[in-house]
This record gives structure tokens, C-alpha cells and sequence, in this order.
């Protein structure tokens, strides 16, 4: 089994579609821990979408599928179950979105498929979510480890550490109550 780690977002109803592609998504593999969500603002939106705030976080599973049979078949398909529209405008609106962050150690570089997700370093909402679940974690490739990263990210953008959560983000409202009802729905504690 591989241990895997996968981002989960939504702007469109979140609290609706984030939960249930989760339940969808833990019918066809483990989830073994779930971060704190956050509020996030959108990035990237061109001017004539009206793009909502969005709900992020990451959850960790573990699986034996590939990891292009998991990214292909299974998060998509979820994200299809959903009503997810893929366009040619990355940052639109979404109902739900998965995507295949880490597996295990495996760097890979495709036009399909990039592993370690290049957003890693790039998106707090990615970052943070994943120095929670696993703050020992080594980066795949450069060997970075990912508390590291987040460190890094926290004094260059004057981000203070929170001594109840490992990190707490600028623009990102973490949302405790919603967390705690993925996690009861999920069966977490």
C-alpha cells in the first residue's frame, strides 16, 4: 500500500460537494487522515468569472492503484459524479476538485501527470494542510523536508506559527466546525 496524498477543493456549494466526494472517494480507497479545511481566496480567476471563496484541504489515503489509474479513474470520476466540468480555464468555478499531490516517494514527469504536484511549494493551502498530516514528510525528488517548505513560506511571507495548528496562513480562515464534521462523517476523530 502506498501512502498518497491528495488536495480537495470546491467553490460551488463546498460544504455539499467537498463531503460527499470525500464519502464517494473513501468507497474506493482508504482515507486514513483528513486536514484542517480552510477558506480560501480564489487565485488566477480572469475578470468575467465571479469566482466564490473556496474551501481547501488535503487528505491522506492509502491505496495499491497507480497512480495514473488513480488520478484518471478514480479522482476524476468522482469529480465527474460531482458535476465537475473541466474547460480550458484552469482557475473557474468548480464544484469539486482532487488532485493526486504526492504518492509515496515516485517522481514523475508527464504531460498528464506530475509528481510531486508542482503547487506543493507554490499554494499555502496545499502546503500547510500537508505539514499537518505528515510534518516529516521529505519532498520526492529534492529530498526537502515539507515542514521545511512551510517554514520557509511562513517567514517569507510574515506568517506566524499558531501553537494549536502547525501553521496558520495569511488569507486562509481555517474552519474548525466544518473540519470536525468531515472528520465525524468520515468516521475521524
Amino acid at each position: 500500500m502506498e501512502r498518497v496524498f491528495v488536495g480537495v477543493g470546491s467553490n460551488i456549494d463546498p460544504e455539499h460537494n467537498v463531503v460527499g466526494a470525500l464519502k464517494l472517494l473513501g468507497s474506493k480507497v482508504a482515507i486514513v487522515a483528513v486536514s484542517t479545511f480552510y477558506r480560501t481566496e480564489p487565485i488566477g480567476s480572469p475578470p468575467e468569472y465571479v469566482n466564490p471563496e473556496y474551501v481547501n484541504g488535503v487528505v491522506e489515503i492509502t491505496t495499491e492503484i497507480t497512480p495514473n489509474g488513480l488520478k484518471h479513474e478514480v479522482l476524476r470520476s468522482v469529480e465527474q459524479s460531482f458535476g465537475r466540468v473541466r474547460n480550458a480555464e484552469k482557475n473557474s468555478p468548480r464544484t469539486i476538485d482532487l488532485d493526486l499531490l504526492l504518492y509515496g516517494q515516485r517522481v514523475i514527469d508527464e504531460e498528464t501527470l506530475q509528481l510531486p504536484d508542482p503547487d506543493i511549494t507554490e499554494r499555502p493551502f496545499i502546503l500547510l494542510p500537508l505539514v499537518e498530516l505528515a510534518p516529516e514528510l521529505l519532498l520526492p525528488g529534492p529530498g526537502v523536508k515539507i515542514s521545511d517548505l512551510a517554514e520557509s513560506y511562513c517567514k517569507e511571507n510574515g506568517v506566524m506559527t499558531n501553537p494549536g495548528k502547525p501553521f496558520k496562513a495569511a488569507k486562509m480562515e481555517a474552519l474548525d466546525a466544518f473540519t470536525d464534521r468531515l472528520r465525524k462523517e468520515l468516521a475521524f476523530k
